[in-house]
C-alpha cells in the first residue's frame, strides 16, 4: 500500500483491522493523539485528501493512494506556521495542548463562510481545559488570515507565551506515550464483572501459553501489601486499603489480572483466556445504606491504624463538631430559617490524555517510569515502597501531561508497570482506554448535603447546621482529605455565631471516587450557596447584599466547625472578597449578554454564588528548585512540579526572567523528573505558583546575588551586567567565578503558610418550561488572584474552570446501574461540553497584592470551578420559582421542576 503523509511517500502494509491512527503512529507520526478511539473527541483528526476525519474511525486499508496531512504537515515550505497554527500561539488557544493538534487540523479545512456556524463545524473536537473562547478566537483569526505576533517581553505581569507554544501547535511537543516504543511489551488488564466477589480460583494456564504472552499476573504474584493510590505529602493522609491485585474485588471493573504481551491485541486476547471462578458476595451501592447495621462491609479488616474510622459501618472518616453552643436551640430562636438537602452526582475528569505509564530498566538496572502523573516524587516514594526498592533505585519522570484536574494525583498504572518491568526485564507500556478511565480510575465524590440556616430579621446568620454524606466508592483514595476540605472554606466563608457539622465518608461497592478540581468544595458549596439564596428570597433581600452582610472580613477568625483544621497557618495577607461581589453585581446590572429566546415558555433568572479557597493543601507542600547560569548567557530552571495545562512552565520562566533582568526565551525549564530536579510535593492544590514559584524566586534571587558578588554590584540585563567597573558579559561572570560549566543557586519553600482567595460567579439564564432546556445568557466571574503574573493565562484558567463548572451543572453525570456497573463509560454518552455548549465567561480581577505570594500572586486554577453550579442553580430557582436540589440540572430534571414535579 502506498500513500503520501505530509507530502512524503510511505509504503507499508497495515495490520488486519488496524485503524489509521495507530498506523500513523507506528510510522512516527506521534502528533496524532488518542483521546477516545471512538470518534468522539477529535484528538486524532487528520486531513484525508483535504477532508478532516477522525483517524481512529478510518480503516488503514483505505489509505492506498491517499494524501494524509497531520498537524505537522501544515507548516509552509520554509517552516513558517500555518495561519491557524500561528493564531493558536498568539491567542493562547490551548492549555494542556493535547487536543490542539486535532483542533487545528479541523480548523484548517474551514473557510470564512464557515465561521458563522463554527460551533457546529467544530462539534467533533473536544477541549477540557480552555472553555473554548481562546480556541474560537484563534480559529476565527487564523481562518481570516492570521494575526500579528504578541509582545513577548514576558516579565511578571505580561502575557508571555507558553514556552512550548510552537511545539504544541506543530505536534512536536511530546506527551507521555509520544516516544519510541519499538520492542516494548504491552500490558492489559482483566476487569471484574461483579461489584463484590471473592476469587475462589483463577487459572492462567491457557492465557500464559497464548501467542506473544510474556507474563501473566494475578493476586498470587504481587506483593502482599496494602497502600493507597492517592498521593499526598504525608502518605498517612489516606487509608491503606488497596492491593495491586486482590483476591476480593469490590467494584465492577476492578483489575483482577494483568497480561503482558508483545502487542496490545495479544494481551487483550489473552485476558479473555483467563478462567476465574467467583464467589459473588452481597454488595452495597447506596451510601445511606452502607453505614447501617448489617450492611455488607467493604473492607472489614481495616482499622483506625489504616486510617479507617469504623470499618463495621463502612465509615472511613467521621467529622462531628461545632462552636457557639446548641445549634438546634439557636435555630429555634432564629427569626427565619431555611432548610434543604442537595445532591451531587459523579463527574468524570475527562482529561483528553488517558492514564498510563511506560516502564524500563536503565543501564544501571534502576527502574525508570515515564508516567502521566501530577506527582512524580510522591509516586516514586510509594512505588519504591510497594515494590520493595530503595527510592534511589527508582526514577519517575513526566513529559507534558495531557490534563489532570486531580485525576492524576494517583498511582493507577505505575505499580503494575513497575512490577512487570522487574519480572520481565523489558520495557512495558500500559495505556488506559477511555472506558477504563470511567471504570478503573476515580471520579468526583458524589455527596448528599443537608443544610439548615437561621437568620435574624436583618438577614444576619444566627445558626448554620450541616449534615454531609460522601461516597468514596470501593476504595478510600482521597476520601478523608476531600471530606475534610469540602466542609472547610465552604462553611467558613460566612460569619455565624453557632455552627454545627456532622459529616461522614463511607465505602460502597461503586467505582472509586478521588481527587477532583475543587477537592470537595464544589459539592458542599452548591448546598450552602443554594441555602443562602433561599434565605435571601425568604427575606426579600438582594442576594449580593445578604452575602455582603455575612461574609468573613479580613482578620475574622475562620470557624470551619470541625476539628483538625490547622487554623494557625491561615493568613489574611490580602482581601478581595468584597471586590469580587461588586464586580459581578455590576457586570450583571449592565444588562448585556445574549438575548432572551423568543417564545412564551421561556423564563429568565439571575444567580450568584460566592466561593473561598486557600492557596495550598493544609498539611504542607514543599519544593526545592535550582536556577543555573549557563555558557552563552542562558539560564536553566529546575523544578519538580509538572506541566499539565496549569501554566507553571510559563509563569516560572517569567519569575526567573524578572529576577535576573532577562527575557523568558533565555530561560530553559526542566521539570517533573525525580532525577533531574529537586524534590517537589506535586502539581496539585494550586501550588505551582504559591510553592514552587516562591522557591524559584528564592533560587533566582540567590543566583542574582552570586552574579553581582562577582561583578562588584550593578544591574543585570539580558546580555550581562552593568557593573561599577564596566560591562560584564555573563560568560565573563562564569570565567571570573571559575565556573565555566555554569553557576547555580538553590531555593526552597516549605509551603505551610496559606493565604485565602475568593471567587464570585454570576449568571443569567433562560429556562424553557416546555423542554427543560437551560440556556446561559451571561456568565461572569470575578477572582481575587492577587498580582496577576500572566493575565491571558490566568483568564484561560478561570474560563476553563467555569466551563467545567457549567458542564457539571448542566450535563455531566456518570450513571451507575443496579449492579454497580458504569452505564456511560464513553464520550458518546457522557457529555463533555462542546464549543456550542459553553458561553464565554467574562473574567474580572480584584485588585489585591498578597504578602505570601510570589510577587503578590495567589493560586487560581481550582477555585473558579466551585461557585459555578450553585450560581446556575440559583438562577434556575429565580426563573422557575422552584429550586433544583440535584446536580446536574439536566433537561429532564428541570422539565419536571417546571411541570411541578420532583427531579430525582
Amino acid at each position: 500500500m502506498k500513500l503520501h503523509v505530509n507530502d512524503t511517500e510511505l509504503e507499508a502494509e497495515p495490520a488486519p483491522g488496524q485503524c489509521t491512527r495507530t498506523f500513523l503512529r507506528e510510522h512516527g507520526h506521534l502528533e496524532v493523539k488518542k483521546g477516545c478511539d471512538a470518534g468522539d473527541c477529535g484528538a486524532c483528526t487528520v486531513l484525508l485528501d483535504d477532508r478532516p476525519v477522525h483517524s481512529c474511525l478510518i480503516p488503514a486499508q483505505r489509505l492506498d493512494g491517499a494524501r494524509v496531512t497531520t498537524v505537522a504537515g501544515l507548516a509552509g515550505p520554509d517552516g513558517e506556521l500555518h495561519p491557524v497554527q500561528a493564531a493558536f500561539v498568539e491567542k493562547f488557544g490551548f492549555q494542556c495542548g493535547f487536543c490542539t493538534a486535532g483542533q487545528i487540523v479541523t480548523a484548517t479545512a474551514l473557510t470564512p463562510d464557515d465561521l458563522d456556524d463554527l460551533p457546529r463545524r467544530m462539534k467533533g473536537n473536544l477541549c477540557r481545559c480552555t472553555g473554548y473562547r481562546s480556541i474560537r478566537e484563534a480559529i476565527e483569526t487564523g481562518v481570516r488570515g492570521g494575526c500579528a505576533p504578541r509582545d513577548t517581553a514576558g516579565t511578571v505581569g505580561c502575557s508571555a507565551r507558553p514556552p512550548a507554544a510552537e511545539r504544541i501547535v506543530t505536534g512536536s511537543e511530546p506527551f507521555t506515550f509520544d516516544t519510541d516504543l519499538t520492542g516494548a511489551l504491552h500490558l492489559r488488564v482483566l476487569g471484574s464483572p461483579h461489584a463484590h466477589a471473592r476469587i475462589r480460583s483463577i487459572d492462567t494456564t491457557v492465557a500464559a501459553a497464548a501467542p506473544g504472552v510474556a507474563l501473566v499476573l494475578t493476586h498470587h504474584d504481587v506483593p502482599d501489601l496494602r497502600y493507597s493510590t492517592a498521593r499526598h505529602e504525608h502518605r498517612t493522609d489516606d487509608p491503606d486499603d488497596t492491593r495491586m491485585l486482590d483476591d476480593v474485588v469490590r467494584h465492577v471493573g476492578q483489575r483482577v489480572a494483568a497480561v503482558v504481551a508483545e502487542t496490545p491485541a495479544q494481551a487483550e486476547a489473552a485476558c479473555a483466556l483467563i478462567a476465574v471462578d467467583y464467589e459473588v458476595l452481597p454488595a452495597v451501592l447506596d451510601p445511606e445504606a452502607a453505614r447501617r447495621p448489617g450492611s455488607p462491609p467493604v473492607h472489614p479488616d481495616r482499622t483506625p491504624a489504616d486510617r479507617v474510622d469504623d470499618a463495621g459501618r463502612n465509615v472511613v472518616l467521621a467529622l462531628h463538631g461545632g462552636h457557639g453552643g446548641d445549634v438546634d436551640a439557636a435555630l429555634r430562636a432564629s427569626a427565619h430559617t431555611v432548610t434543604g438537602t442537595w445532591r451531587t452526582s459523579r463527574v468524570a475528569h475527562a482529561q483528553l490524555e488517558c492514564h498510563g505509564a511506560i516502564g524500563s530498566l536503565d543501564a544501571d538496572g534502576r527502574l525508570v517510569v515515564r508516567a502521566g502523573t501530577q506527582v512524580p516524587f510522591l509516586t516514586r516514594g510509594e512505588l519504591a515502597r510497594v515494590l520493595g526498592l530503595d527510592p534511589d533505585r527508582v526514577r519517575v519522570h513526566t513529559a507534558r501531561v495531557g490534563g489532570g484536574f486531580g485525576g492524576k494525583q494517583e498511582m493507577f498504572a505505575e505499580d503494575l508497570v513497575g512490577l512487570a518491568v522487574l519480572r520481565t526485564g523489558r520495557t512495558v507500556v500500559h495505556e488506559f482506554t477511555r472506558s477504563e478511565e470511567f471504570t478503573r480510575t476515580a471520579l468526583r465524590h458524589p455527596m448528599r448535603v443537608a443544610v439548615t440556616l437561621g437568620a435574624d430579621d436583618d438577614g444576619r446568620l444566627t445558626a448554620m447546621k450541616l449534615d454531609v454524606l460522601s461516597d468514596t466508592g470501593a476504595y478510600g483514595n482521597h476520601s478523608r482529605g476531600v471530606l475534610f476540605h469540602s466542609v472547610a472554606e465552604s462553611v467558613s466563608v460566612y460569619n455565624c455565631p453557632v455552627k454545627r457539622l456532622d459529616a461522614e465518608v463511607v465505602y460502597t461497592h461503586n467505582v472509586p471516587s478521588g481527587a477532583f478540581r475543587g477537592y470537595g468544595l464544589g459539592q458542599v458549596m452548591f448546598a450552602v450557596e443554594s441555602a443562602m439564596d433561599e434565605l435571601a428570597i425568604a427575606l426579600d433581600v438582594d442576594p449580593f447584599e445578604l452575602r455582603r452582610r455575612n461574609m468573613v472580613r479580613a482578620g475574622d477568625p475562620l470557624h470551619v466547625a470541625h476539628h483538625g483544621e490547622p487554623e494557625h497557618d491561615l493568613h489574611w495577607t490580602s482581601y478581595g472578597m468584597d471586590q469580587c461581589l461588586d464586580l459581578v453585581r455590576d457586570a450583571l446590572a449592565d444588562g448585556t449578554g445574549d438575548p432572551v429566546p423568543d417564545g412564551p415558555t421561556w423564563r429568565v433568572g439571575e444567580g450568584v454564588a460566592l466561593g473561598m479557597m486557600t492557596t495550598m493543601a493544609p498539611f504542607g507542600h514543599a519544593a526545592t528548585t535550582t536556577v543555573t547560569l549557563l555558557p552563552g548567557g542562558r539560564y536553566r530552571l529546575g523544578a519538580g512540579t509538572v506541566e499539565f495545562g496549569n501554566g507553571t512552565t510559563t509563569t516560572h520562566r517569567q519569575v526567573v526572567a524578572t529576577v535576573l533582568g532577562t527575557t523568558p526565551d533565555r530561560v530553559d525549564a526542566h521539570h517533573g523528573d525525580t532525577d533531574a530536579c529537586g524534590y517537589d510535593t506535586g502539581a496539585f492544590a494550586s501550588a505551582g505558583t504559591t510553592v514552587a514559584g516562591k522557591a524559584l524566586h528564592a533560587a533566582a534571587t540567590a543566583l542574582r546575588e552570586r552574579i553581582l558578588a562577582v561583578t562588584g554590584g550593578g544591574e543585570l540585563h539580558a546580555a550581562g551586567v552593568t557593573a561599577p567597573g564596566g560591562e560584564w558579559t555573563l560568560d565573563d561572570v562564569l570565567a571570573a567565578a571559575s565556573s565555566p560549566a555554569g553557576l547555580a543557586a538553590t531555593g526552597e519553600e516549605p509551603g505551610t503558610a496559606r493565604a485565602i482567595t475568593a471567587n464570585c460567579h454570576g449568571v443569567r439564564v433562560a429556562v424553557d418550561t416546555a423542554t427543560g432546556e437551560v440556556r446561559v445568557l451571561r456568565s461572569v466571574q470575578a477572582v481575587d488572584a492577587g498580582t496577576v503574573l500572566n493575565p491571558e493565562q490566568l483568564r484561560g484558567q478561570v474560563e476553563g474552570g467555569a466551563a467545567m463548572g457549567l458542564g457539571s451543572a448542566l450535563y455531566e453525570e456518570v450513571y451507575v446501574g443496579e449492579s454497580g456497573e458504569v452505564l456511560n463509560p464513553v464520550f458518546r454518552t457522557y457529555r463533555v461540553p462542546q464549543m456550542a455548549d459553553v458561553p464565554d465567561t467574562e473574567v474580572r480581577y480584584a485588585r489585591t497584592h498578597d504578602a505570601l505570594g510570589t510577587y503578590g500572586a495567589k493560586s487560581m486554577s481550582e477555585a473558579p470551578y466551585n461557585p459555578v453550579a450553585p450560581a446556575v442553580a440559583n438562577a434556575i430557582r429565580r426563573a422557575l420559582g422552584v429550586r433544583p436540589y440535584h446536580q446536574p440540572f439536566s433537561r429532564d430534571r428541570v422539565w419536571r421542576l417546571a411541570a411541578g414535579g420532583t427531579a430525582p
